[in-house]
């Protein structure tokens, strides 16, 4: 594949994960995790390891000690996915600190809690992130946008007395590589 048609960053789910009620479960074994990174390694693009609960983070840090994902690592903190992590700061916070020195991570909640922890990861240092993936609502029963959501990120970001980056700066915070 041309380095120009591949994807900058993309997602690997670091581990498996009873989704909600029923028999809804994601499986990501640590063997399908190893291949997944060394191949996402092998195309040069940016893993984005999405981790759902405290035993997901521990396996990525594996990961990097074992040298499959480039540094600087860059961690997704997803909260509040039945039944990973519930939506909790402290929690937010433990996660935070198992991280290796150096990565970047951003973090996120889905539904309502969505737009009042972007401010969370920015006052614990990291990055956020929004979008209808995540939810619907820009406030209770007013449906959104990901332009909506985005723009109210942006407001809260500024408001606590950070900035937003440019897809430039973004890149190279992330030390994305130069595509041919």
């Amino acid at each position: 594949m041309s380095r120009s048609l591949r994807p900058e960053i993309c997602t690997i789910d670091c581990g498996s994960l009873n989704f909600g009620e029923g028999s809804q479960l994601y499986v990501s074994t640590p063997d399908m995790l190893r291949e997944g990174a060394a191949r996402i390694r092998e195309l040069g693009v940016k893993p984005e390891m999405e981790i759902f609960d405290t035993g997901n983070l521990w396996f990525a840090n594996i990961m990097v000690e074992e040298g499959l994902i480039a540094p600087p690592p860059l961690y997704q903190l997803c909260m509040g996915i039945p039944y990973g992590a519930p939506v909790n700061v402290g929690l937010l916070q433990a996660m935070v600190h198992m991280l290796p020195q150096g990565a970047q991570w951003t973090s996120f909640a889905i539904g309502r809690d969505q737009l009042p922890w972007v401010a969370q990861s920015v006052l614990l240092g990291g990055h956020v992130r929004v979008g209808l993936e995540d939810n619907l609502y820009l406030s209770k029963g007013v449906k959104a946008t990901n332009a909506q959501l985005t723009e109210r990120a942006i407001q809260i970001v500024n408001d606590l007395g950070s900035s937003v980056a440019n897809p430039d700066e973004a890149r190279e915070i992330l030390q994305l590589e130069k595509k041919a």
